[in-house]
This record gives structure tokens, sequence and C-alpha cells, in this order.
């Protein structure tokens, strides 16, 4: 039986969330990152621009938000549309990739929307059992 020659690595790439280099790690990083989920997710209901961005974020800084943006444009999760108008009008969208991440974490924040009874009766009760609990020096 005749081999096949080995045609030297392949071209595959193999991503792999959990190793340290990994390009899908860092997607993921910016896309969960502080400001990252909720910047994807005020971009889910269409094109935007900076300023109403930024006010529907509430608490981002201008200098976090241009960052957040910056990186989910490289990942290729948000795109960045300039028109040469006076003055520069500029808005941010969702690209289909960006849509996909959307849709998911959409899903996350209505889960935890909806069990804020849940979580907020969890946060009392460990500050109880925390308070209760002797601190060693």
């Amino acid at each position: 039986m005749a081999t096949q020659p080995d045609s030297g690595p392949s071209a595959e790439i193999i991503a792999d969330v959990f190793q340290r280099g990994c390009t899908s790690r860092q997607a993921l990083e910016t896309v969960t990152g502080r400001w990252g989920v909720l910047t994807v997710a005020g971009l889910r209901d269409g094109a935007i621009r900076f300023n109403a961005l930024r006010r529907r974020i509430d608490g981002v800084s201008e200098k976090m938000l241009a960052q957040t943006l910056q990186a989910l444009e490289r990942d290729g999760i948000v795109i960045r549309e300039a028109r040469a108008t006076l003055p520069p009008h500029v808005e941010y969208r969702l690209s289909g990739l960006g849509e996909r991440v959307a849709d998911r974490l959409i899903g996350l924040i209505e889960v935890l929307e909806d069990s804020v009874p849940e979580v907020s009766a969890a946060q009392r009760a460990y500050d109880r059992r925390d308070r209760a609990q002797p601190k060693v020096d």
C-alpha cells in the first residue's frame, strides 16, 4: 500500500480557547471584557454614532469606549463607517460575526436580568455569612 508523501504542516487552523496564544481567546477577552459585552449588545439594534453609544452605556469613559470599539473592529466584530461630511459622521455597527456574537450575549444578558431577584438574594445570604465568620489576621 502506497503512502502519501508528507506535504508539511497543515494549513488548517485548530482553535483552542484554552491555549494562551489562540486568536479565539484574544477575541473572547475583548468581547467579554468589562465594556465589550455592553458595546456589542449596544450595537445589536443597528448602526449608532459614538456619542449615542456612549450615552447608552452608562459609566463608560470616552477613552474606554474608543479602545473597546477599536479592539472589536480589529477582531472583525464591529464595522466603523466614516462618511466624508462636515462635520465628519462616524457610525459603528456589528458585522455578521458581531451579530452572531450579540445574539449569544443577549441570551446571557436576559438570563441575568431575569434572575436579579435570585442573584440579590444570593448576595445578601453570602454577605450575612461573610460578616458572621471570624476574621483571621
